[in-house]
């Protein structure tokens, strides 16, 4: 049996639970998972919904047209279908840093996220073994300000010949361009500490140590042009104190750089993500 996933966010009103389970059972499906959520002060109505297709005959094709020219069009919706058994194509760009990297990838291959990995950017050479170690193609576009434009054209053109559907940045130490985040749309994931905007640079952790803070963290969060103020999809946090050296940061800090980044990723991979006004709702 084909198991689909629908996201959908409109207006609130009456009957749209009704009208979504009534549709499913109409095209005979079995929902397996539903759950919705209305943010009261927008009055903006979410759901999402898994369900099993028990005919073969129906195509997910034939279902979305269906679905477009009746529910959607009579609640005014912004939805879509998603086929589970198609994992999403996921590019990594990254740096020189390898302990987000390695964390993914050894996730990808003990088969804990839903997804595709086809190739990894990067804009040095120094995390090429690890691609290699994982079977995976490693592409080298070097990435500065007098080349950006030539940058930008390459890494367009390799997500277009892998048909990538999102991207993950496991410690891409470059800023993305606005028309590469404008090709992907709350669909670029990145990670970083969450001591910012009070630590900045590039040293956080040594100044946090030296202001004696009590708690460091990791967010990740989806890029827009606005640099690291992207809708937050995940967030944790770790104790620290007096007895804890500079080392002892950055490794509690990389932890969770590796634990918020996966969930999101898995969230994301799982079409778990709906966005709106700068923040997500997140169905766990």
């Amino acid at each position: 049996m084909k198991k689909i996933t629908l996201l959908i966010h409109c207006k609130d009103q009456k009957g749209i639970i009704a009208a979504v389970t009534n549709f499913i059972l109409k095209v005979e499906g079995n929902i397996t998972y539903i759950d919705q959520h209305v943010d009261v002060e927008q009055n903006v109505f979410f759901m999402r919904l898994e369900s099993q297709l028990t005919n073969k005959e129906i195509s997910l094709a034939a279902i979305k047209e269906d679905f477009k020219n009746t529910i959607a069009h009579d609640f005014n919706m912004e939805w879509d279908f998603f086929n589970k058994d198609l994992k999403p194509k996921m590019a990594l760009f990254v740096s020189k840093y390898n302990h987000c990297l390695y964390d993914i990838l050894g996730r990808y291959s003990a088969g804990e996220l839903n997804v595709e990995i086809p190739l990894i950017i990067s804009n040095h050479m120094d995390l090429k073994p690890i691609a290699d170690q994982f079977n995976i193609a490693f592409h080298h576009i070097p990435f500065t300000k007098d080349i950006k434009e030539e940058g930008e054209r390459r890494q367009i053109e390799l997500l277009k010949q892998y048909d990538i559907n999102f991207i993950v940045l496991a410690r891409y130490m470059q800023i993305i361009t606005p028309k590469l985040i404008s090709l992907y749309e709350n669909k670029i994931i990145n990670i970083h500490h969450s001591f910012l905007p009070a630590f900045p640079g590039a040293k956080p952790y040594h100044s946090a140590f030296k202001r004696g803070v009590k708690i460091i963290g990791a967010t990740s969060h989806y890029v827009t042009e606005a640099l690291d103020e992207g809708p937050i999809i995940e967030q944790d946090i770790t104790r620290v104190s007096h007895i804890n050296s500079v080392d002892d940061f950055i490794m509690k800090g990389r932890d969770l750089e590796r634990i918020v980044l996966a969930r999101a990723i898995k969230l994301h991979a799982e079409r778990r993500v709906m966005t709106y006004s700068n923040k997500t709702v997140i169905f766990l």
